[in-house]
């Protein structure tokens, strides 16, 4: 029904509980999931995630009979200076879970954000720079002991690598550590960026993307709803050579729920007419 390389997040049904939102995405016809475990903003997978419940949420998943690109986590702010106090351990635990889940469900990668939701240093902005990047790519080497990738979503106009400028320079400091970039179409445009600079800027980076509109200032909207340009963006993907996949990540405030899966499956009906 849609391009095959097309999925959707579960995120696009965070207020539905997991299974509900499974069912409501297959029903609609897509056969992927970017699975949503972010705190506070998708609670289908738990936070306090111990080995019964990565069980639980594998055997949903498996259910389903869709399969998942990402599991889109968060281990908590990679800028902030952690104390002696266990908070690195505590860390540590939930990244071993999440990449735990992420093996399990047979994803590909884990994703984590690129910093806290501030747009503020906590030392200052290079330091916070490589904190983020020791982090990540930290979690990138955990990750590989699981059999699966490690990727970060960098621009996100929400935290603290938010514009054209700090993605950069996040990609710099990750640049043959085998992390890889999500982009996402709404954090680009609501940063006031041009998705075709940051494609420029992210030769060969990219290893996924996320679908959704936005004008500056606000990322939830409704594809068609806003200024990002999907079509030039898709196209120039194509002419780079990238042969990854889409997720509709349709976190949107623009519909009502009883509205969101017609308007998921236009957004898909018209992006797959793109890819």
């Amino acid at each position: 029904m849609f391009n095959s390389r097309l999925g959707c997040s579960s995120i696009s049904f965070r207020h539905e509980d997991l299974p509900a939102a499974l069912r409501t995405i297959s029903g609609l016809g897509f056969e992927e999931i970017d699975l949503g475990a972010l705190p506070g903003v998708c609670d289908h997978v738990p936070y306090n995630l111990d080995a019964p419940a990565v069980t639980a949420v594998t055997a949903e998943v498996a259910a389903s009979g869709l399969r998942v690109r990402s599991v889109n986590g968060d281990i908590g702010d990679l800028n902030a200076v952690l104390d002696d106090g266990g908070g690195q351990a505590a860390r540590e635990r939930h990244l071993e879970a999440l990449l735990t889940l992420t093996a399990n469900t047979g994803a590909k990668a884990l994703v984590l954000p690129c910093g806290a939701l501030s747009h503020e240093p906590v030392r200052s902005v290079e330091e916070d720079l490589d904190e983020i990047a020791t982090q990540l790519i930290h979690a990138g080497q955990r990750a590989a002991e699981f059999g699966v990738e490690l990727w970060t979503e960098s621009l996100h106009f929400l935290r603290f690598c938010w514009n054209l400028e700090r993605a950069e320079l996040l990609a710099q400091r990750l640049a043959g550590a085998g992390v890889g970039i999500v982009m996402d179409f709404s954090h680009i445009v609501a940063a006031g960026e041009d998705p075709l600079e940051y494609l420029e800027r992210h030769q060969g980076r990219v290893a996924h993307v996320h679908l959704r509109d936005a004008v500056p200032g606000n990322i939830n909207l409704s594809i068609g709803n806003g200024d990002a340009d999907f079509a030039a963006g898709l196209r120039a993907l194509a002419a780079s050579g990238y042969a990854g996949h889409f997720s509709l990540e349709l976190e949107t405030r623009d519909v009502t729920h009883d509205e969101r899966p017609a308007t998921a499956a236009k957004a898909a009906s018209y992006i797959t007419d793109l890819i």
